[in-house]
Formats: structure tokens, C-alpha cells, sequence
């Protein structure tokens, strides 16, 4: 469970997550994070949040985003607002790390799902981009689609290939969550 000042890092993106404000601290109004790219952390797949807005800060450094296709670069002080169903994927593509204040309104269930997939990454269950395979995809997309969605195949495609991978997913011993990376 997400709590003020726990730390999750993401070793294969690498991204690392400090909470800040939990769902728990603002009654589900709020999860605010510092977020740390390192220097040439690999941009995440296109994605988007069906019922959430974020906003980002850049404290040090700077932030490449990609919203729509378009790609910015945000340096130290500026902000972009990423409303609902918009697009995006940010990364640090410079050579020095940078560090993000990040809001996410209202909170949902986003930090068991960050605390999932980064604990995934450190323990060896993804690619070297961060990626679960397709059956922990399937699960943990299904689980958390009220937070985040792929851009791609549409959603109503996704919904109907991951809740079929599902039924294989939970015999092979697949979780949408697993408790020692909620803890």
C-alpha cells in the first residue's frame, strides 16, 4: 500500500516514484508523486486516463512528452495538464536526471497499479522495456482500466482479447495484483 514517502523504482524504464499524498491522505482526491527519470529513461506505451487529470511540474532537468503525436519538452518550471482520455507518454531524454512533481485527480486505484508494474520490473517479470508479458497485460489491464488504458487496439478490442487472455492468465497462476508489492 502506497504511503507518504515510499519509494518504488521502475530499474528497466528507469523511473523512480515517491509518494507524496496517497488516496488514503486526501480521501481519493488526490495521489501527488515526485517522479525521477533518469537520464535516457525509455518512453512508456501511448496511453491515456478515461476519468483522470494530470498534472506535471518540472522541478530539475527536462521532460519530453508526447500528447496527441506531438512531442515538447518541458524544462524546469513548466507544467503541462494532461486531461481526461488525452494521449500521452513522457520520458527524460537528456543526459542529466529529472525530477517531476506529478497530480493525479481524483487518486482511484493509480498507485496499486504503479506499485504493481514497477514491482513487476524489479522482480525480472517484464521485458527491457518495463512490459509484462501478454497474460500479466491482460489481468492487470482489465483490473486497473477505470486508471489507465493503452492507446492501442481501441479499448473495446482490448477489453474483449484481455478478458479472454484472463481465463488463461489465472490458470498459469497470474494475479491482476499480488500483495507483496501492495505492502
Amino acid at each position: 500500500m502506497a504511503y507518504k514517502n515510499k519509494t518504488i523504482l521502475n530499474p528497466k524504464t528507469r523511473n523512480e516514484i515517491r509518494f507524496l499524498q496517497t488516496k488514503k491522505d486526501t480521501e481519493g482526491k488526490l495521489l501527488e508523486m515526485e517522479s525521477t527519470y533518469f537520464s535516457h529513461s525509455k518512453e512508456p506505451p501511448a496511453h491515456y486516463h478515461p476519468f483522470q487529470t494530470e498534472d506535471f511540474t518540472v522541478l530539475t532537468g527536462e521532460l519530453s512528452v508526447r500528447v496527441n503525436g506531438e512531442v515538447k519538452i518541458l524544462t524546469q518550471g513548466k507544467s503541462i495538464n494532461i486531461r481526461p482520455n488525452v494521449v500521452h507518454s513522457m520520458w527524460n531524454n537528456s543526459d542529466k536526471k529529472t525530477i517531476v512533481n506529478w497530480k493525479v485527480q481524483p487518486a482511484m486505484d493509480t498507485e496499486y497499479m504503479l506499485e504493481t508494474l514497477l514491482g513487476l520490473a524489479q522482480n525480472g517479470k517484464t521485458n527491457e522495456d518495463g512490459v509484462p508479458g501478454i497474460l500479466q497485460i491482460a489481468l492487470t489491464a482489465n483490473k486497473f482500466a477505470d486508471v489507465f488504458r493503452l492507446n492501442k487496439p481501441p479499448f473495446a478490442v482490448q477489453k474483449i482479447i484481455f478478458t479472454l487472455l484472463s481465463l488463461a492468465a489465472y490458470l498459469f497462476g497470474y494475479k491482476p495484483t499480488y500483495p507483496q508489492y501492495l505492502d
